[in-house]
């Protein structure tokens, strides 16, 4: 079974409140602190998604989100 390069992303809110998103890496190790300033952030909506989704499944469906946000934003 080949590898997938896994990212989790914790944001922390001045509530208290914390969330955990997973998705492909948004900052290689090899970036400087520069290639890495946080320039936008956005949530989509809230998705519901099968309970039983493998995590292959769930990778295609998080890169299917990007494809369709890259191709609105530009």
């Amino acid at each position: 079974m080949k590898p997938i390069p896994l990212q989790l992303v914790t944001v922390c809110l001045e509530s208290g409140e914390r969330g955990v998103f997973v998705g492909t890496p948004l900052v290689p190790e090899h970036f400087s602190d520069e290639q890495s300033q946080i320039d936008d952030i956005w949530f989509s909506d809230i998705q519901e998604v099968p309970s039983q989704l493998t995590l292959d499944e769930l990778i295609r469906l998080i890169r299917s989100q990007l494809c369709r946000c890259q191709a609105a934003v530009q």
